[in-house]
């Protein structure tokens, strides 16, 4: 009989707009091109944006689990994602990169649990964000949550404070946890993967602890609610609903007064960029990040498309012109997923979708 190895698992942690993805890609560059490695993401809104960001890097393949979270409502999406992947990929490892409002040792009791299925957690880290940490762990019980249950920070975006700064956040971060090391990671100096790969997490033994210390950081109610969504969009259809077009005899379209098909059917209008740039330069502190799939002016086509990562007052627009005819963003000008503080996300969503010529959902 065959014995194959366990499969080991790495979640990695951290709040909105940590740099979770980016220190993934870093990692996943210095891996050997032979190496399988498949990302499972819980991702908020109705776009895969880092997902179409990761399958452009050197990874076997990409799982989404939209909305919800990993570590209490998805349960059984986790355990079918990671049985498909097994199946499927067949991987060397799994990477598993949480929504923003994970609690990381209930997820890890999941993986944990999921062991006689052959798979085996290996370690729990979380990325820090050393810009924007100190403004947002007083709203956040869950960022406070994810520096004490973590086998390894990351700090990322340490290259943009000062010294001061920086030892000021480390002496916040002490207070939460000062046992776990830490490392800085950025796109200069990458993670390295033997210092995040065979960590042998015992994390899982402190998941029924979790929900007291959420409680005693400041947590009320289902932590989920921590984080408020709301997708603001131009063309194309509702984002989350897509229509499989079943040809001349398709039942949707035969309905007429479909207002989605036409706007699907519609020309894309895409926005300019100054005038983009402009409005996300006007969102305030609470609002944590904004993601999605923008149409861009060219010099030599109708648009060019781009995917924007925006988190706290910095952003980065990348192409993605394999997205230039994808049928799922027919007609679509924009359309992004703004994410922050409850309460706050609802009005800035209109406001944004206002100057912008935009719907709101």
């Amino acid at each position: 009989m065959t014995v194959t190895s366990p499969i080991p698992v790495t979640t990695i942690n951290g709040f909105l707009g940590a740099g979770k993805t980016t220190t993934i890609l870093g990692l996943l560059g210095q891996l050997p091109k032979d190496y399988k490695v498949v990302l499972v993401k819980n991702e908020y809104g109705d776009v895969e944006v880092d997902s179409l960001l990761a399958q452009q890097s050197n990874i076997t393949g990409v799982s989404e689990i939209l909305n919800g979270c990993l570590c209490c409502t998805m349960v059984g999406l986790v355990e079918n994602a990671m049985i498909e992947i097994r199946d499927k990929y067949h991987p060397d490892r799994i990477i598993i990169e949480s929504s923003g409002t994970a609690f990381p040792a209930t997820l890890a009791l999941q993986i944990r649990q999921l062991e006689p299925e052959g798979f085996k957690l290996d370690g729990v880290v979380t990325v820090i964000d050393c810009v924007n940490f100190r403004g947002y762990e007083d709203n956040s019980p869950t960022a406070k949550l994810q520096a004490q249950y973590t086998d390894l920070m990351l700090l990322s975006k340490h290259e943009l404070v000062t010294e001061r700064d920086m030892d000021i956040l480390l002496d916040h971060l002490g207070e939460l946890n000062d046992t776990t090391p830490h490392i800085k990671v950025s796109r200069d100096k990458p993670l390295r993967p033997e210092l995040v790969f065979g960590l042998d997490s015992q994390l899982f033994l402190q998941g029924e602890n979790e929900q007291d210390s959420w409680a005693a950081l400041g947590g009320q109610g289902p932590h989920i609610d921590e984080v408020e969504t709301k997708s603001v969009w131009r063309g194309g259809r509702r984002p989350g609903k897509k229509h499989a077009h079943e040809g001349e005899a398709c039942k949707e379209c035969a309905e007429g007064g479909d207002d989605e098909a036409a706007a699907a059917a519609a020309p894309v209008v895409p926005v300019e960029r100054a005038q983009l740039e402009e409005q996300l330069a006007k969102l305030p502190f609470e609002i944590y990040r904004v993601k999605g799939l923008v149409r861009l002016p060219a010099p030599d086509a109708p648009y060019a498309t781009h995917i924007l990562n925006w988190a706290f007052g910095r952003h980065e627009l990348t192409p993605a012109a394999s997205l230039d005819d994808s049928p799922d963003l027919a007609g679509v000008g924009f359309r992004l997923t703004v994410m922050g503080e409850r309460g706050e996300v609802a009005r800035r969503a209109r406001k944004l979708a206002e100057a912008l010529g935009a719907q709101v959902a």
